[in-house]
């Protein structure tokens, strides 16, 4: 049999690819989109095993300690029992800057198995904890609440209709949360404001759409923008990448003076 689509009937609206190749084309690593998604965020879906072992989702929050989530559960909660009896499981987060169609927005999803810190690992778990949930303060130390850090196993990230990607444990450990999309929001704002015909000659000579007509940037990171392009032959997302990774927010005005400057000095396709 076929592999099974969609189901277009024919007529439905058709993205159009690039003409030339995208200059620059670097992206967040799944693994730095994973850590950037558990930073930004301190609720997540917990999916914990009941003693028939179904499966039994929860609505948690959580700290974050060298990129693990950290959990203050209560064994008069459900899922608290259940982590007592089968530590596996696994956390779901959602970007917190949903867009209106959530399943274009960003998650993760975390697998693995919960371990009960002690000594000095149990101090940082419960500090992590309350910096991101300070209401934890008041219920921390009580009997019947314990502390648990997710030992991560699987990673899999989902960045809206079709991607998404899976990253070892290895690899979300020595990843970084990204510096700049948490905080790009007012540059973006100002980008799509101020400075459309530069984003427009940038998507023309460096994100493969020559025939672009107008570009809209939707997002920022470290290493580029992302731009939904218009052309007569449709609408499509795009991507244009600095020359060089920045540090943090304050080299974003930096990058994009220099893609703009680049941009134009470079002859059209």
């Amino acid at each position: 049999m076929p592999p099974v689509d969609h189901g277009d009937p024919g007529d439905a609206p058709t993205i159009p690819p690039p003409l030339v190749p995208v200059a620059v084309d670097t992206r967040p690593s799944a693994a730095e989109e994973a850590r950037t998604i558990v930073a930004a965020s301190d609720v997540a879906t917990l999916a914990s095993l009941t003693a028939d072992g179904d499966p039994w989702a929860s609505f948690v929050a959580y700290g974050v300690l060298d990129g693990a989530p950290v959990l203050c559960v209560s064994r008069l909660a459900e899922h608290g029992r259940n982590l007592a009896r089968d530590p596996r499981a696994s956390i779901a987060v959602v970007a917190p800057d949903r867009p209106a169609d959530p399943l274009a927005g960003a998650r993760v999803t975390l697998a693995g198995v919960m371990e009960q810190p002690t000594g000095a690992q149990l101090e940082a778990a419960r500090s992590a904890h309350i910096a991101a949930v300070p209401a934890a303060r008041r219920y921390v130390e009580y009997t019947d609440f314990t502390t648990w850090i997710l030992r991560i196993q699987r990673v899999r990230w989902v960045g809206g209709y079709g991607r998404m990607d899976s990253a070892s444990a290895a690899d979300y450990a020595a990843a970084a949360p990204d510096p700049i999309r948490p905080v790009a929001a007012g540059a973006i704002a100002h980008l799509n404001a101020d400075h459309a015909d530069a984003l427009l000659t940038m998507t023309q000579r460096f994100g493969g759409f020559p025939d672009a007509t107008a570009a809209v940037c939707t997002d920022a990171d470290r290493y580029g923008l992302d731009l939904w392009v218009r052309t007569p032959r449709g609408e499509a997302p795009t991507r244009v990448g600095y020359a060089a990774p920045i540090g943090g927010i304050e080299g974003l005005r930096a990058a994009t003076v220099d893609l703009a400057r680049r941009a134009r000095a470079t002859p059209p396709s």
